[in-house]
């Protein structure tokens, strides 16, 4: 290994001498580097370096290769300030870090062949520096990961981009496709570059007087005008292909129009063909169908509308069973609400009458909970932003209305449909009517739904509130026999939001408050006094002590533990509530902390963490036999002591 590491380091003497010689470095700064090679080195060496291994050396040869480059723009500078001929000639020195980095990575990607982000970076790396190596390592990746859509994307995307070679980024693709037919990213970009070349190759024309405009829908000159200042390089004689592309060779000859049409045609042909070929690969696929059409729509194509019914019809033919396509299909008929605002309200309400008719065949063809759910979504989302600018929100408030009644006429009521339905007539004042409403939906098929019940529950609490300004002994009772029927219909996980507001509900009612705590007791005995009841149980407890009082609020603590298997998260509340008091000296707060801890311990005698802090408490607060005891008592204990802190270290 030491020979290896010390022959690596030998070759690099070129190079740093270098560095000395221009004065980029001091001979203080050169060992120091190699100091620090040399450990790198010694770590690739080792029999399993690690990834970090040899990202930390790249790392560090990027931040020396950008030092270097500062210095060496600073001492140029200063040969123009000196008004001296000399000027820099470039050395070993201004590549060897480059060459250095680009063998580290190709050690790294033999080692860790399967890291995809690894040989991302050395690909990024390759570009970056324009390095020739770019083509030897997409060919190696390609090589190990075919799988990998985004390894053929790039590939293609950097002979395209960078190299101008259309035909070997469309031999790329083809290869990616072969390999990975199911991937929509790939037929996508692979469309676009189609696109993208007949664009360049019709933008050229236009540059160049024989043609005008480019696939780019109208409107769009500006932004032509900026693409061909901005790639000049593209304006050269086209060869072979590219004339049979354009339709020929004659650039003077002709009608305009008809040479338009040709690039249009071509890409229309282009377009249906990767369209075809995706749709076969890829036939259930409705968001790939989704991006072809943000594409023609990008795009101006020739026969473009018939493109566009053609895809229309298609997946109304393979997807119209399913219900986001039909959610879909209405949207499309809306447009975006900033554009809205601005138009007539004549359009607007033809718009929406279009996507209501698209969602009244829906539910003729999949009358479902998912379908009314979308439904009922998309008319929310036209109420909100009408609301404030529109005279039409309650007529549109109605329509919703219709479509939560439609549902529970089809037997489609969902939970979360049925919270909608009633949070409604909240939101609309109407307060009975929601109340009968959530009684119905809670006494019907769905009186498991944790969510209708809290709703209810709140409805019922705010009715009462709202009736008078003092709560009556029948109000009172009618809540909390509203509260045990919850008790018996949903576990104490789904409604503890629920408990909590009858806690806060009942707090001045000292007969109904206790008679609360019972219940929750008995639902949390039937749930075992597991995790899910501890921030109930926190509550009630935190409830008392500011209320009655740190006696109450013992004395109701121990009706929480005394529990079956009372969990961890109880025993730490209750436990630092008393060693708050013993810091500040109490001798109740102490003894009661240890019962506590003690307690505690008999179930989890295993829990590292809670003998440590039971130990923290003796030595804070404790003698030192105290402490020492449960040390000690902490090592017979524990199976694994390895976390345990010792009196040395406390």
């Amino acid at each position: 290994m030491a020979d290896v590491v010390q022959f690596r380091l030998e070759r690099m003497v070129d190079e740093l001498d270098d560095l000395e010689r221009k004065g980029i470095f001091s001979r203080r700064e050169i060992a120091e580097i190699v100091k620090k090679r040399r450990n790198f080195e010694y770590r690739l060496k080792r029999p399993s370096p690690l990834k970090q291994d040899y990202l930390s050396y790249i790392d560090y040869e990027k931040q020396l290769d950008s030092l270097r480059a500062l210095r060496k723009k600073s001492i140029v500078r200063e040969f123009k300030k000196s008004n001296t001929h000399k000027k820099w000639k470039k050395s070993v020195s201004d590549i060897a870090s480059v060459i250095r980095t680009l063998e580290i990575y190709r050690l790294a990607v033999v080692r860790y062949k399967g890291d995809i982000d690894l040989w991302f970076r050395y690909l990024e790396f390759c570009r970056e520096h324009g390095h020739r190596r770019m083509k030897q390592v997409l060919a190696q990746v390609l090589r190990f990961h075919p799988k990998v859509p985004g390894l053929w994307i790039y590939a293609a995307a950097w002979e395209f981009d960078h190299n101008l070679n259309v035909s070997a980024a469309r031999a790329l693709m083809q290869s990616g496709l072969r390999a990975c037919p199911n991937s929509e990213d790939l037929w996508v970009e692979y469309l676009r570059m189609e696109l993208t070349y007949l664009n360049k190759l019709k933008a050229r024309k236009a540059a160049l007087g024989e043609d005008i405009g480019t696939l780019a829908p109208e409107g769009r000159d500006g932004e032509d005008n900026q693409w061909k200042e901005e790639n000049q390089d593209l304006f050269m004689p086209l060869n072979e292909e590219r004339e049979n592309v354009d339709g020929g060779t004659d650039s003077h000859g002709g009608d305009t129009e008809e040479k338009v049409d040709a690039f249009q045609e071509q890409g229309s042909s282009v377009f249906r063909t990767i369209y075809n070929g995706a749709v076969e690969s890829i036939p259930s696929s409705m968001s790939l169908r989704k991006r072809f059409l943000e594409i023609l729509n990008e795009t101006d194509l020739a026969h473009s509308d018939d493109l566009k019914e053609e895809i229309m019809e298609n997946m109304k033919k393979d997807f119209s069973s399913e219900e986001s396509y039909w959610d879909w299909l209405a949207r499309l008929q809306i447009v975006d609400f900033k554009i809205r605002m601005e138009m007539p309200k004549e359009f607007l309400l033809l718009q929406l009458n279009k996507a209501v008719q698209v969602y009244e065949e829906a539910l003729n063809i999949v009358p479902s909970a998912k379908m009314f759910s979308f439904y009922a979504r998309f008319w929310s989302d036209v109420i909100i932003p009408e609301r404030e600018h529109s005279e039409n929100s309650a007529d549109f408030t109605s329509h919703l209305l219709k479509v939560y009644e439609k549902a529970e006429s089809k037997g489609c009521m969902t939970e979360d449909l049925a919270h909608q339905y009633t949070s409604l007539f909240l939101q609309l004042g109407r307060l009975e009517e929601a109340r009968q409403l959530a009684e119905k939906f809670c006494n019907g098929e769905l009186s498991g739904a944790a969510k209708l019940w809290i709703l209810r529950v709140s409805i019922e609490m705010k009715w009462v509130t709202m009736k008078s300004a003092s709560l009556s002994k029948d109000d009172l009772q009618s809540i909390f026999k509203l509260m045990e029927c919850v008790s018996r219909k949903i576990a104490i996980s789904e409604g503890e939001s629920l408990w909590l507001m009858a806690i806060k509900f009942f707090s001045k009612q000292k007969e109904y408050f206790e008679k609360l705590v019972q219940s929750i007791l008995i639902v949390m005995a039937r749930g075992g006094g597991t995790e899910s009841g501890f921030a109930l149980s926190s509550a009630v407890v935190n409830w008392v002590l500011q209320k009655d009082g740190i006696q109450r609020a013992r004395e109701m603590y121990k009706r929480f533990l005394s529990l079956p298997h009372p969990s961890l998260s109880i025993y730490r509340h209750c436990i630092e509530l008393e060693s708050n008091l013993a810091f500040v000296g109490s001798k109740d707060g102490l003894v009661n902390s240890r019962k506590l801890y003690e307690s505690a311990l008999s179930i989890y005698d295993q829990n590292v963490e809670l003998w440590q802090d039971y130990y923290s408490l003796e030595k804070k607060v404790g003698t030192s036999e105290t402490t020492s005891a449960v040390y000690w008592r902490a090592r017979k204990t524990l199976k694994d002591g390895a976390g345990l802190v010792g009196p040395c270290n406390l």
